[in-house]
């Protein structure tokens, strides 16, 4: 992997991560680097399984793909999730830790927040009076949180809350 190219994205930029993608693919192919040039290729390869659904004339159900402009955010982050876990049980099986491949895509990921964020958050925002267990209160923090706060550590602040 080439050090000098930059890659990766955050929620700070003002370019959307869509718009990042395809800049970052330009700038590695003018730098002839084939490991980044590779997996931009191979996330935006997945950009037609995101789909609209539509209904026909008819009243069948089908679905289109997404124009460039209706992609989100959350879509590239969610093909980018599913490449990070199939290559993690690549590595997995080859006995390696990590991979120039895998490096690359996990710059593209929000950055997750920590375990204080959440927590103070939850502090501010959750009234467990209004929930007949604690674990009610997932929703609303994973509806607030979206992709940038993991699931399982969210889980976990529940579980040990006071």
């Amino acid at each position: 992997m080439d050090k000098d190219v930059a890659y990766g994205w955050s929620q700070d930029l003002k370019v959307s991560l869509h718009d990042k993608l395809r800049i970052d693919l330009k700038t590695a192919m003018l730098n002839k680097d084939p490991e980044g040039r590779n997996t931009l290729r191979l996330i935006m390869a997945e950009f037609p399984k995101l789909t609209v659904p539509l209904t026909l004339e008819s009243g069948k159900k089908t679905t289109r793909p997404k124009k460039p402009e209706e992609i989100t955010d959350d879509d590239v982050i969610g093909i980018i999730r599913g490449l990070i876990k199939s290559e993690h049980t690549v590595l997995e099986a080859k006995g390696q830790a990590t991979s120039d491949y895998l490096e690359i895509l996990q710059s593209y990921l929000p950055q997750m927040l920590d375990r204080e964020a959440i927590v103070d958050w939850i502090k501010d925002n959750i009234d467990f009076s209004q929930y007949k267990n604690k674990m009610q209160a997932m929703g609303p923090v994973m509806k607030h949180f979206g992709k940038v706060a993991d699931g399982k550590l969210v889980n976990q602040i529940l579980k040990e809350w006071d």
